[in-house]
């Protein structure tokens, strides 16, 4: 038999070995294995010998884009793409642990922090750069292969910005929060339907009155005022689904709280003036896990959030707007403006007690409560910016007595 040409030699060597590697431990096993022998020596196969041996992590970086059934892996080295390839979830899982360590990218989306966390556990450096950007670099048509090479083209560009991503017990509090959110919406929802339902027959809900409460309760009692019982039948189920929303809503909050007595961030950011469970948890999700991103300075963040002017300045004039109606990240912002609110109205009432405070007070004597109120959230993202990244605790300073 004609003896083994170099390359074919190493792949041949390097796919025994793979099946003999002991397998990474993949999402929710302690001992995985690929399902054949045949997976291990795919993945030697769709990648150059070279790179799987010498490939390092400064020198080689592989952009990875992420989709439900298949990986797309660019891995470019020494100012060239070597290859551009395809993957399933499992050769993915079983190339990171099998690979020397590399600098991986993976496009910030549904998915990323799992795989992040997992190119961490197998020793690579993992980041999570913008999708939007992304899509700004990429050439030509969209394509998982010109999606990856351009999440490596972004990836180079000067002073780029990273998200740090989360790790599983931040993502496991995030999900609480989104799932409360998602419930407020439906109780709202459902409340501004039926309250407009009701108007249509002239039964208004007033708060002076009782509220929707009392109103469905005078209409399903009161049996002379014409409505049928199919009517009435509708109207109790709407209210009873009503009531079922607020209950749990309930369920969520008392969830959040004892998930707060479980991370210490959260709990020194309520020491913060107009900083509750939902505006901590938030904090802390978008500052100490990096949604937003990375940012060097407190400003930064504020800025990021929408707490702080538009700036249109041009031949060393500076113009200073609004801090602007739209902007990506409106609910934590509202949510910090509406804390800060119950903050400056319950000063409004009572002598200053900290140096803080004398500047709020002076700050609502000056441009109003509603200017206050978004200066003290704009101070309290910086103030926990601060709290998170230098690991210290917030202490008002008190007047000289």
């Amino acid at each position: 038999m004609a003896p083994f040409t170099s390359a074919a030699k190493n792949g041949a060597e390097a796919c025994a070995d793979a099946n003999t590697l002991a397998a990474p431990p993949g999402p929710g096993e302690d001992n995985w294995t690929p399902s054949t022998p045949s997976l291990a020596c795919r993945v030697i196969s769709l990648l150059p010998h070279k790179i799987l041996k010498e490939s390092s992590m400064d020198s080689t970086i592989v952009g990875v884009d992420l989709a439900k059934r298949v990986i797309q892996v660019c891995i470019y080295t020494n100012k060239k793409v070597h290859s551009n390839i395809e993957m399933t979830s499992d050769e993915f899982l079983l190339w990171l642990f099998q690979q020397k360590p590399v600098t991986i990218i993976y496009e910030a989306c549904s998915g990323s922090n799992y795989w992040k966390q997992k190119a961490i556990e197998a020793g690579h450096k993992a980041l999570l750069i913008s999708a939007q950007l992304v899509s700004t670099i990429r050439q030509n048509q969209k394509t998982d292969k010109n999606d990856a090479l351009a999440i490596i083209q972004a990836s180079q560009l000067a002073d780029i910005g990273f998200i740090n991503g989360k790790t599983h017990k931040q993502q496991q509090l995030q999900t609480i929060l989104k799932l409360r959110e998602l419930a407020v919406k439906h109780q709202t929802a459902l409340r501004n339907q039926l309250v407009a339902l009701l108007a249509e027959f002239n039964i208004h809900c007033s708060s002076r009155n009782g509220g929707i409460k009392s109103a469905v309760a005078n209409l399903l009692e009161d049996f002379d005022n014409g409505f049928t019982c199919e009517f009435r039948a509708g109207i109790n189920v709407a209210y009873g689904h009503l009531i079922t929303q607020s209950e749990i809503i309930e369920q969520y909050n008392k969830q959040l709280e004892h998930s707060i007595e479980q991370h210490e961030d959260c709990k020194r950011l309520l020491r913060i003036e107009g900083v509750g469970p939902i505006n901590a948890i938030n904090l802390y999700v978008a500052l100490g896990c990096g949604e937003l991103g990375t940012f060097k300075r407190g400003k930064d963040a504020s800025a990021c959030i929408g707490l702080t002017p538009k700036q249109y300045s041009s031949g060393g004039i500076i113009k200073l707007g609004a801090i602007g109606s739209r902007v990506k990240h409106g609910r934590l912002r509202s949510q910090l403006i509406v804390g800060a609110m119950a903050v400056v109205t319950h000063l409004a009432k009572r002598t200053p007690k900290t140096k803080k405070e004398c500047w709020l007070m002076g700050l609502i004597e000056r441009k109003g409560k509603k200017c206050a109120a978004v200066a003290l959230a704009n101070k309290t993202v910086r103030t926990a910016f601060a709290m998170l990244s230098q690991g210290t605790e917030y202490k008002a300073e008190l007047l000289a007595a």
